[in-house]
């Protein structure tokens, strides 16, 4: 006897044959916004330098930067709701090469502020972005296979993420001026000030770069028909729509886990330049060939959570999202203990392998915190966005703990990452709730 296969029993596809090629342009934004990240990471220790200023104040970079994301990610679902998915793509296109142009006037300047409203404008455009690609790709198919569907676009992330670092590396650190923080401190007013705007003028260029490049997207995207999957209104039914959320218990604490996660996410990645730094130095290192080496392990690390994630999201065919989630927070709070108490390499070693932990975690908390919302998920991927907040609070609390020089027996650098340990405490336990749940 023969048994046919029925459409109902068929495995939903990961993405319908019809709309590759708007999947394909829409998950291009991923890597977009990953180079922006992580070109911006090092720049904390860059600008730190360059401006002769504290670890607290050059991550102030990273507070502007993901400000911009907590700032404008509610007026961004609002204006998906009200026009299109592919509008919001648009205006965060905009916004993004807006703000990376502006590095232009700022690097005249060679004043702090004007960079930090540049980073705020530019991260204005990647809220936007963020908002309207994740829901996006979720709505591109079948409910059954979102989250493996949004696993899939973010692991394109990475690879954003790893040219950014490498323009970061060869293209700025590497280009810098080769006197040190002393030397500089002690140079007359109009030496330093030709070596400053030398140095600003390195950091221009990249970003000046990518500002044509989003333009050209801008372009692509703007001529390119896309699937309208979401229906839209002038009545944006705000505070119902916000009740219904903040009465999802599921949902909520996904937003307070994306806010831990991504805060150490940011931690993990900006301050291995200064663990490795010190690390070098310790061995008799310069300084300059120390960052650089530092900066080498970060890029090993985006490569490790590169691979990771592309494994994670085939991994995710057999195990359930929640217990994976929970599996490997676990492994990142075992990591960082490492990376905290075991001296020389090896708590390097454990840094970079962080990474391998952290590569699922931003889409599937994503993913576990929109199930099932229909269209409350325009605003529930707002406060998603929102928690990125998570990456502009707590980065300045670790560079504030790594001015105080020494932790007890422990380097303060070293003593920093107990904040990303608790992030990692704070995601597993979500792993946990929301596999009981699916079981």
């Amino acid at each position: 006897m023969t048994h046919e296969t029925t459409p109902a029993t068929e495995r939903p596809s990961l993405v319908p044959a019809g709309i590759l090629v708007p999947f394909a342009l829409v998950t291009s934004c991923f890597a977009l916004w990953g180079f922006a990240n992580d070109i911006t990471n090092p720049m904390v220790k860059a600008f730190s330098k360059i401006l002769l200023m504290s670890n607290f104040e050059g991550s102030l970079v990273q507070f502007a930067f993901y400000g911009g994301y907590f700032a404008m990610a509610f007026p961004a679902a609002m204006f998906i709701k009200r026009f299109s998915y592919k509008a919001g793509l648009l205006m965060g296109l905009s916004l993004y090469a807006g703000g990376a142009l502006l590095f232009i006037p700022a690097s005249l300047t060679m004043v702090f502020w004007p960079f930090l409203v540049a980073y705020f404008i530019l991260t204005c455009g990647l809220s936007f972005l963020e908002t309207s690609a994740n829901p996006y790709v979720l709505s591109m198919g079948a409910e059954e296979t979102a989250t493996r569907r949004l696993n899939l676009s973010q692991s394109f992330n990475p690879i954003g993420s790893l040219l950014g670092m490498f323009t970061a590396q060869q293209l700025i650190l590497a280009q810098l001026d080769d006197a040190s923080r002393q030397a500089r401190e002690v140079m007359d007013p109009q030496t330093l000030r030709q070596v400053t705007a030398h140095d600003l003028g390195v950091v221009r260029v990249p970003y000046v770069g990518i500002g044509l490049v989003i333009l050209v997207m801008l372009v692509v995207i703007a001529l390119t028909r896309m699937p309208r999957t979401e229906n839209h209104g002038d009545h944006l039914d705000v505070g119902p729509t916000l009740r219904r959320l903040l009465a999802n218990r599921r949902y909520v604490e996904g937003v307070i886990a994306q806010f831990f996660y991504v805060g150490a996410q940011i931690m993990c990645w900006t301050f291995i330049i200064h663990y490795g730094t010190e690390l070098f130095m310790a061995q008799g290192m310069e300084e300059k060939a120390a960052e650089a080496r530092s900066q080498g392990y970060n890029i090993v690390a985006m490569v490790i959570f590169c691979t990771s994630r592309f494994i994670c999201t085939f991994l995710l065919r057999y195990i359930s999202p929640g217990r994976l989630l929970m599996s490997l927070a676990i492994g990142g709070f075992a990591l960082t203990l490492g990376t905290i108490f075991v001296p020389g390499m090896v708590g390097l070693y454990c840094l970079v392998g962080i990474s391998a932990c952290m590569s699922l975690m931003f889409p599937t908390i994503y993913g576990i915190a929109l199930r099932g919302l229909g269209e409350d998920a325009k605003f529930g991927a707002a406060g998603l966005i929102m928690a990125i907040l998570g990456g502009s609070v707590l980065p300045p609390l670790q560079g504030a703990i790594t001015d105080l020089g020494q932790v007890g027996s422990l380097s303060a650098v070293r003593a920093s990452f107990v904040l990303p340990l608790v992030c990692f405490v704070v995601v597993a336990v979500y792993g946990l709730r929301a596999y009981r749940s699916h079981a």
